[in-house]
């Protein structure tokens, strides 16, 4: 960590600076007994740019904090390696909830000469006025705060129906509407397969309980997926037998 002593006249300046500045500003001097007390004050610069890289990469003896009447805050600093020059940052303004600041661009510093007169002149055309729209984004995005992201609608329920070769209908759901439908029109439980089971034995009566069943599902919001018999039926035990001759086409759905 580079310990570059700054035997500058910060305070004086920081004053002078103060005066120079358009409106009212005071200042604040701190000097800093060990290198950790640099960093409570500069938790609150508004800066992604050479400030903040001041301040993580080399020992501060001292900083100021200029303040306007309105409550504005400069941080000022010696520029390390620059004998002739101070770096001014704004400060974030307290009391904001971590999201206004977001998507606000942050007001990065400048480097300024160690002249009062020409650092208040580079500070009053350069910094304050980005510093300004900077805080009024923030007070617009704390008065008019995005709306949460609503969380995703759930999944429509639904009933999964599989015709298998031999004309057995299986349905599966997880809605207790829909099981209470299926149940009232003629499927039956299979706790084995865990799934409401229709024979296709008469096809005729098949049909018109798979209707029966689709019109109440319909009045739940329940819709219906129809899907064809896998490669090896789901409700099969043994090892299955040569594929049966197909069924008429009044026998199929």
């Amino acid at each position: 960590m580079p310990d570059l002593r700054d035997k500058r006249d910060l305070e004086s300046f920081a004053a002078a600076l103060a005066d120079e500045l358009p409106g009212q500003w005071r200042s604040q001097y701190h000097r800093h007994a060990e290198y950790r007390d640099q960093f409570p004050l500069a938790e609150d610069v508004w800066d992604m740019n050479m400030v903040t890289h001041a301040i993580v990469e080399v020992v501060l003896e001292h900083n100021a904090v200029l303040t306007r009447d309105d409550g504005a805050r400069l941080y000022v600093i010696g520029r390390p390696r620059h004998d002739d020059e101070f770096l001014v940052g704004a400060m974030a303004p307290p009391g904001f909830a971590p999201e206004a600041f977001r998507g606000v661009r942050e007001p990065d510093g400048i480097a300024v000469p160690d002249d009062p007169y020409r650092a208040a002149d580079d500070i009053t055309v350069d910094l304050l006025p980005r510093y300004d729209k900077a805080v009024a984004e923030v007070q617009h995005n704390a008065a008019h705060p995005t709306p949460p992201t609503p969380a995703p609608a759930p999944a429509p329920e639904r009933v999964v129906l599989t015709w298998f070769g031999d004309g057995l209908l299986a349905a599966k759901t997880t809605s207790p509407e829909a099981a209470k439908a299926l149940h009232d029109n003629g499927f039956t439980w299979d706790p084995r397969e865990m799934a409401f089971v229709l024979s296709g034995d008469d096809t005729a009566h098949q049909a018109h309980c798979v209707q029966e069943a689709g019109t109440q599902l319909d009045r739940h919001g329940i819709g219906v997926i129809t899907r064809h018999p896998p490669a090896r039926s789901a409700l099969e035990t043994t090892a299955p037998p040569p594929p049966p001759p197909l069924k008429p086409a009044s026998h199929s759905r």
